[in-house]
């Protein structure tokens, strides 16, 4: 217990979040960094996977191509990769960018199977006949798409993105083996310095972080989900690939109703 709240005295020193002399980056920076690293390589990586995405949930093509993927993605060593890109990037980019750059890289090959997965199962689990009444009332397939699909499916694809975040924050601290800043850099110097207090204070910070993040997260899958579910709860509800139909008191025979 006493491990915990000497970690905790660190984390509320007014000096860790003065800069100085031996404290050039104070904490409220190195958050600052962290959600930098976290918002570049959600945004570059979504920006790759959700079009992907919405193409194989629209059209069906390449379901098991995103399967294999995802699968693939999520195995690789995160730790060698990074180290793999540091040594290419640094080969060609100045050493002071060369480990931002190999991060960034790195993130976002983590970054895309969560976002690609969510949109991908939320397109296709909208409700086909819902699909069908919209091509039906004259609508184009981009219009199906943007104004039926990607509204309806807005909890799942959040959730995707909510994965993908999650995962960047935990693995941006692994990059301060390369001398990239963040929450990270706070744990490899008090490794370095053995401060058991710097380095749980960091643990913690990143921590609440991370729980922040998905609370934010968590809320807009929640208000999206009122918004943009009730109209695809009907009594017959179809899901591309798969049809689940629920009995309702209509289609109950009345000799049963009766017992």
């Amino acid at each position: 217990m006493q491990f915990f709240l000497n970690a905790f005295r660190w984390l509320l020193d007014p000096a860790n979040y003065v800069p100085g002399a031996q404290n050039p980056f104070p904490i409220q920076d190195r958050i600052g960094e962290h959600l930098l690293y976290t918002v570049v390589s959600v945004v570059i990586a979504a920006s790759i996977a959700l079009p992907l995405g919405f193409y194989i949930g629209h059209t069906g093509r390449g379901r098991q191509l995103v399967i294999g993927f995802t699968g693939g993605m999520r195995a690789l060593p995160t730790l060698g990769l990074l180290m793999a890109l540091f040594v290419i990037v640094g080969a060609t980019v100045p050493f002071t960018r060369a480990a931002f750059v190999a991060s960034i890289i790195a993130l976002v090959i983590l970054a895309i199977p969560s976002i690609l997965a969510g949109a991908y199962a939320g397109v296709e689990s909208v409700d086909s006949q819902t699909v069908d009444a919209g091509r039906a009332s004259g609508m184009t397939e981009l219009q199906v798409l943007t104004q039926i699909e990607i509204p309806l499916s807005l909890p799942l694809i959040i959730g995707g993105v909510r994965a993908s975040a999650l995962q960047v924050i935990a693995t941006a601290v692994i990059a301060s083996y390369i001398s990239l800043g963040g929450l990270g850099s706070i744990i490899s110097s008090g490794i370095g310095l053995n401060d058991n207090n710097r380095i749980l204070g960091g643990a913690i910070l990143v921590t609440v972080l991370a729980l922040v993040v998905d609370g934010i997260f968590a809320l807009a899958q929640r208000l999206t989900r009122r918004r943009g579910s009730s109209g695809s709860r009907a009594q017959k509800t179809h899901v591309r690939g798969r049809s689940l139909r629920p009995v309702t008191v209509a289609e109950t025979p009345a000799d049963e109703r009766n017992n």
